[in-house]
């Protein structure tokens, strides 16, 4: 059996072991009060009369709403099921356990009190109205598994005129990864990102993300060679042209990319490359080992679609690849939003953030790039993994000074008082959740052969 083949056999025994587990657990997270319950009389301080009184406060200082209830820690997991991990449109009941796994990794490795809220609402001027009417309960929007180019309508109008941060996490959240993963896996290689040449295989919304905070890092989108389901982006394309409106990121990157003017497909996108940066299909097979053969020395290969990557890790590398990088966790080098958004959006509540910029994103980047070059780089570790726990302080702390930098937080603290805060808020939860697993309130899982 090859390497290949075990790695495919391995991915059929988890989708297994994981469909068992969640109708054991019927689903993942849950909630709980976290105020002393006593007595019948600390009711009458919760509810009513006492609650009253918190409310009177809001109404004369609205502000203190984030002081007086747990909205500044809480956070709104948006989607419609549209575009689901690899997925596809599985509408927004199948998204379901997806958000709830987010939900999940927001309170275990950032301290986020996040709630999913998987919306079947079709038009998108619609959707955009009911999240714009949830700001009263949330402090920040996570937006999750949408279409495109409907997520970058969404996110556009959102972030306009919403008065909390709004993020997609499948945009912005993978490219902070990307950028981070990519920074180290060139340290190793002994490149450097203003001289490589990248190959963008799916121009969707983690690999444009990736390429808008790649050009703001300086890098030459000359340099860019993207690749989308009807080949490579270049100034004739005319069906994108034609369209210009609805697909504008893409007409975009027709234009201002891919300086040597190639067409063809993803082999052409390929030949001589330093990196490839794959958001594209499931595969494998996507992408084949013969054209990664064909990229420069010491290539480096992010094959990221989930849930099976668009060429094998195994294959890929025995074709010539020096650094290879997926969005699994099963495999080394794990390429996933996972690594930033739980820090990242700590760092935005800690500071009471009103959005999230590039330059945050990119701040967390580099935090998370050094987080793992602290530990030491190699090629099967170019990123911290998620056991990781206090890189998220980390990136934390980095956003929270990066938004007050540019006057975006309306809290001023100190880089050492945000650490500290954002690791005592993470490791309480983690511990909290311990100590329910300790007295056998969730239960240890049964082991599915």
């Amino acid at each position: 059996m090859s390497e290949a083949e075990r790695q495919a056999r391995r991915a059929r025994a988890l989708a297994r072991r994981s469909l068992d587990q969640h109708a054991r657990y019927r689903g993942k997270i849950q909630l709980l009060p976290k105020c002393p319950v006593r007595e019948l009389a600390d009711f009458s301080l919760w509810y009513t009369p006492g609650v009253a009184a918190a409310s009177r406060a809001i109404v004369e200082d609205p502000a203190r709403v984030d002081e007086l209830t747990n909205r500044g820690n809480t956070v709104a997991v948006v989607s419609d099921g549209s575009r689901v991990l690899g997925l596809g449109d599985i509408g927004p009941r199948a998204g379901l356990p997806v958000m709830e796994g987010k939900a999940l990794l927001f309170k275990y490795l950032g301290g986020v009190d996040a709630v999913p809220l998987c919306l079947d609402v079709g038009d998108p001027a619609r959707l955009a109205e009911v999240v714009l009417a949830l700001q009263p309960s949330f402090a920040g929007i996570n937006l999750e598994d949408i279409s495109q180019p409907r997520c970058f309508r969404l996110l556009e109008q959102l972030r306009a005129a919403a008065g909390i941060p709004v993020w997609h996490d499948d945009q912005q959240g993978t490219a902070v990864v990307v950028i981070a993963g990519l920074l180290n896996a060139l340290t190793l290689v002994d490149k450097h990102l203003d001289q490589v040449r990248i190959a963008m295989i799916g121009i969707g919304a983690a690999n444009f993300a990736s390429y808008r905070l790649l050009g703001a890092l300086g890098v030459d989108p000359g340099r860019i060679v993207a690749c989308d389901s009807g080949g490579i982006l270049h100034r004739g394309r005319e069906e994108l042209s034609h369209q210009r409106e609805r697909w504008r990121e893409k007409w975009q990157v027709c234009c201002d990319s891919n300086a040597d003017g190639r067409t063809g497909g993803i082999a052409e996108a390929l030949a001589g490359a330093d990196v490839c940066l794959a958001f594209s299909q499931p595969g494998p097979g996507v992408i084949a080992p013969e054209w990664i053969a064909a990229m420069a020395q010491d290539a480096i290969v992010f094959a990221c679609a989930n849930p099976v990557p668009e060429v094998w890790p195994a294959d890929a590398a025995a074709a010539g690849a020096r650094i290879v990088a997926t969005g699994r966790s099963d495999f080394p080098n794990q390429v996933n939003n996972s690594l930033a958004f739980p820090g990242i959006f700590r760092g935005v509540l800690d500071v009471r953030a009103r959005t999230i910029s590039d330059t945050m994103a990119i701040a967390a980047a580099h935090a998370l790039a050094a987080a793992a070059e602290e530990h030491g780089l190699s090629p099967e570790r170019i990123l911290p993994t998620m056991d990781d726990w206090r890189v998220a302080a980390r990136l934390a702390a980095a956003t929270g000074m990066a938004a007050q930098a540019e006057g975006l937080a309306a809290l001023t603290v100190e880089h050492d008082a945000l650490l500290a805060q954002a690791l005592k808020t993470i490791s309480t939860a983690r511990a909290a959740t311990r100590a329910l697993m300790d007295e056998g309130l969730i239960a240890a899982p049964e082991e599915v052969t």
